[in-house]
């Protein structure tokens, strides 16, 4: 791999419009971590962009909140099959939504099996998005209440756990499980166990002053393609295991380098990471259907390759020619954050930007030509 090469894909597509600003890291098969920044923290902001600059990573905390329950699973704190509404009373009795009746008024009955830690973790638990879902939003739109505000206590299913896989907010309840099961809140169970340890100094559910300082401005792409600044997405505490942390490009390259490490950087045993690493099912995974346009496009990654989802990671299960191998794990964030683990070469590489819709084409080409100059020459 050339520097100049990856930093020529940054710059291009910030010529392009991509996105004003963009940052990038990249672990080496050697162990070297090279780090990248080009355009501008946002239209409103001129700042150039640097590569330790904050951005909101939206979903990439989910595979750092499944790192943090499976780190309890080790210790024999929480169980991977035990129904969690024994610790959870408001996920013991969910209800899945059947369809709708000629008048529209949805069909629930009360579902077949218990929402697990397992169920939660491969995203297989009938927990869905409702951007993600056109059942669930039409659910919503009838009943006048949000799938936030409900899932806590009343949650409505997309199907029986165990029956699909559709991406929502399980990871959330993994989150509040590490709570009920350890007495601390999720922030600080994960800084202690987690960011802490690993010295990931600029990653926060709630960002401190020096953080905010370096913090990118949001976007949107309008219909008519055009990018404009956007309000930034409030923190809710109750939702920080799906989607809460603030971080920076080399930060979060600090966690894939301990996921694919032998001995995980000493925070995750091998147990951990053989969960992290090993598809749980055989299941089809990772497409997504999007039912708010202005929030996510259809998402559809790394398109006729099969993909199946371990215990906290996308992993695609063949090689994908110039680029990461068999068995690399990946996801991404909603305002197009991208990241991949290729445990097979050591090589892993993060590409933030902070805009909707999440999977903007444009994003995604830029993501593929910045991988696949990763692994060039």
């Amino acid at each position: 791999m050339r520097s100049q090469d990856v930093q020529a894909v940054l710059d291009r597509a910030v010529a392009d419009g991509v996105a004003p600003g963009l940052t990038a890291a990249v672990l080496h098969a050697d162990g070297r971590e090279s780090l990248y920044a080009a355009g501008a923290r946002g239209i409103a902001d001129p700042t150039p962009m640097s590569a330790d600059d904050v951005f909101w990573i939206a979903s990439c905390t989910k595979a750092i909140t499944s790192a943090a329950a499976l780190q309890l699973v080790e210790r024999g704190v929480l169980d991977l099959d035990a129904p969690v509404g024994a610790r959870l009373p408001g996920l013991a009795q969910p209800q899945v939504l059947e369809g709708f009746d000629a008048d529209g008024t949805p069909r629930l009955r009360p579902a077949r099996r218990p929402i697990t830690l397992r169920t939660l973790l491969t995203h297989t638990s009938g927990l869905a998005y409702d951007f993600f879902s056109a059942d669930l939003t039409r659910y919503y739109a009838h009943t006048g209440g949000n799938l936030m505000t409900s899932a806590p206590t009343a949650p409505v299913l997309a199907f029986d756990p165990g029956d699909g896989w559709q991406y929502g907010i399980s990871t959330d309840a993994a989150g509040w499980l590490i709570e009920q099961a350890t007495g601390q809140t999720l922030d600080a169970y994960v800084a202690e166990h987690i960011t802490g340890p690993l010295g990931m100094v600029d990653t926060a559910f709630v960002a401190p002053p020096e953080l905010e300082a370096r913090a990118v401005g949001m976007h949107a792409r309008g219909p008519d393609g055009a990018m404009g600044p956007a309000p930034a997405f409030p923190a809710s505490p109750l939702y920080y295991g799906g989607g809460g942390l603030r971080s920076t490009a080399p930060d979060y390259l600090k966690f894939l380098r301990a996921v694919i490490a032998a001995d995980g950087a000493g925070v995750l045993g091998a147990r951990a990471r053989a969960w992290l690493h090993t598809a749980d099912s055989p299941m089809a995974a990772g497409a997504l259907k999007t039912a708010a346009p202005p929030l996510s496009c259809d998402f559809d990654p790394m398109p006729g390759s099969p993909k199946t989802w371990t215990l906290g990671f996308l992993r695609n299960e063949a090689d994908i020619e110039g680029a990461r191998r068999a068995g690399s794990l990946a996801w991404g964030g909603l305002a197009n954050c991208y990241y991949w683990a290729d445990p097979a070469s050591g090589v892993a590489g993060v590409l933030f930007a902070q805009f909707l819709p999440f999977g903007d084409p444009a994003m995604l080409g830029a993501f593929e030509a910045f991988e696949r100059a990763v692994y060039a020459g």
